[in-house]
């Protein structure tokens, strides 16, 4: 192909062609059980890691396929496995690091599950399975990409392009830091592709310019030395139950807002967003108010939230006529942009000792970090990002917040400093990720393929200088800045 509209012609058809054999691949993706949480079967992270490796060798693109870990800095084990390939740019051209994540959440209660969490299951358009979307959509998108490079360009392009496809992000990404500190010289690029966000809807593509922080810890109050019978001593002495219930609701204020001094908010507007889409999206039953103040998305995007995610009490079942000494619970914040996130966690603590009733006893363990992340939106591969999303989808894409975090985008962002981040996904709001059901709108995936292989097409025509001098992007593209001077 000689010209640049004959090798995007090109491109598009292969992208086309190759859906098939990319959802067929994915299939065999969900069917491994990768959850690499504490208690499950970490050899199905191997599996999975070893059939992801599998299929990069296969393009036979690159020049190095491995999958290697790397300590977790605070207890010294190896995290979980991550596949790592490498192919070097030639003649000037960029290098792009392309990553998404192999394993995936617990199914929770299968019994909420339509069909089988590890089978995937084809309907209405959408396909169903534990990690369809959340993030093994995001291996095969980036795959299907590159298989529609080569087949549309020829596989002696000189792109420069790395694979980091984690295994453990949902459990937290705790090696992931030392990871790009052992592999810094094969990760390093001049773009970075993170396939691990959403859309703003089935039809319309996003790139995601801001997500919050969060914090998550393990609160344990206690109020006695043991048990006691809740007849004998009821009414005198405070069991743990109810001076956690009473702590808890004292962060949030009467509207469902957070009510912690110190957490921070973010002054940025907020497209137009309705409660009806709030309702159809989260599936908020008629009759149960939105909680917080302001627009909508300001909520979710830019303010704090707080959640209990856990508890450790006595079960329904196993009920008593009994004062519990003791109840722990997990408590997960999120974090607005531009308050970091060990700030926010010092607030929330604070406010916990401040406010313990009766003189309960409170214990804090195992913190986890992630700060939030804002994108400068005027560097050269934004631009080239926008192009490809109109072109793949046919629609202008949007810039989003998310309420979501991605706490290793902080890491890239200090290990890679000069490198653009281009926050992407497959996801739609109604993928259901992390939730029974979860599931794939086919239709997305395959605008998300073409979009991506046509933002490689484009990173490949031009060599690294054209980009920077500002001819990458057309006649009239503005000189940009460095990304690095943007990034919160």
């Amino acid at each position: 192909m000689t010209s640049e509209l004959s090798r995007q012609d090109a491109v598009r058809e292969a992208a086309a062609s190759g859906i098939p054999s990319a959802l067929a691949d994915l299939g065999n993706l969900v069917r491994i059980p990768s959850v690499a949480f504490p208690g499950f079967d970490p050899a199905q992270v191997q599996r999975s890691a070893e059939a992801v490796a599998e299929l990069a060798r296969e393009t036979g693109l690159f020049e190095t396929v491995e999958i290697r870990t790397a300590a977790i800095p605070e207890t010294g084990e190896r995290g979980n496995p991550a596949v790592l390939a490498t192919r070097a740019a030639r003649n000037g051209r960029p290098t792009i690091l392309l990553y998404a994540h192999h394993d995936v959440q617990p199914v929770g209660d299968e019994a909420l599950w339509e069909s089988s969490p590890f089978e995937p299951t084809v309907r209405g358009g959408r396909l169903y399975g534990r990690g369809a979307a959340d993030d093994k959509a995001g291996i095969m998108a980036h795959l299907a990409a590159l298989r529609a490079l080569k087949e549309g360009i020829g596989d002696d392009f000189d792109l420069g392009v790395a694979l980091f496809f984690e295994g453990e992000e949902e459990a937290g990404s705790r090696s992931f830091a030392q990871f790009l500190s052992d592999n810094a010289d094969a990760l390093r690029a001049d773009v970075i592709v993170v396939a691990d966000s959403g859309n703003w809807d089935a039809k319309t593509p996003a790139l995601t310019v801001s997500l919050r922080g969060n914090t998550r810890f393990t609160l344990r109050v206690r109020t006695l030395e043991h048990a006691s019978h809740s007849g004998m001593f009821g009414g005198a002495v405070p069991d743990a139950m109810m001076a956690t219930v009473k702590l808890l609701a004292t962060l949030w204020d009467e509207d469902g807002a957070v009510a912690v001094a110190g957490l921070t908010e973010r002054d940025a507007e907020t497209p137009e967003y309705s409660e009806e889409t709030l309702r159809d999206e989260a599936g908020l039953p008629a009759g149960v108010s939105p909680v917080g103040r302001g627009t909508i998305l300001s909520r979710i995007w830019n303010k704090p939230s707080i959640t209990v995610t856990g508890i450790d009490a006595p079960s329904v079942v196993n009920a008593s006529n009994t004062l519990s000494p003791e109840i722990s619970v997990v408590i997960s914040a999120r974090v607005a942009p531009g308050q970091p996130a060990r700030e926010a966690y010092a607030a929330i603590e604070a406010h916990l000792r401040a406010h313990a009733p009766f003189g309960a006893q409170l214990t804090f363990s195992d913190q986890d970090y992630g700060d939030a992340f804002l994108v400068d939106t005027s560097g050269w591969a934004v631009e080239a990002a926008r192009e490809a999303l109109h072109e793949g989808y046919g629609v202008e894409s949007v810039d989003i917040g998310v309420g979501g975090s991605i706490p290793f985008i902080a890491d890239l962002v200090r290990e890679f400093p000069g490198a653009q981040i281009l926050v992407t996904g497959v996801e739609d709001p109604h993928a259901k990720a992390h939730s029974p059901n979860e599931s794939l709108h086919l239709e997305t995936f395959r605008n998300a393929v073409l979009s991506e292989a046509l933002l490689l097409e484009k990173l490949d025509a031009r060599t690294s200088q054209a980009w920077h001098d500002g001819s990458g992007i057309g006649a009239n593209a503005p000189l940009p800045e460095p990304l690095a001077s943007g990034h919160a």
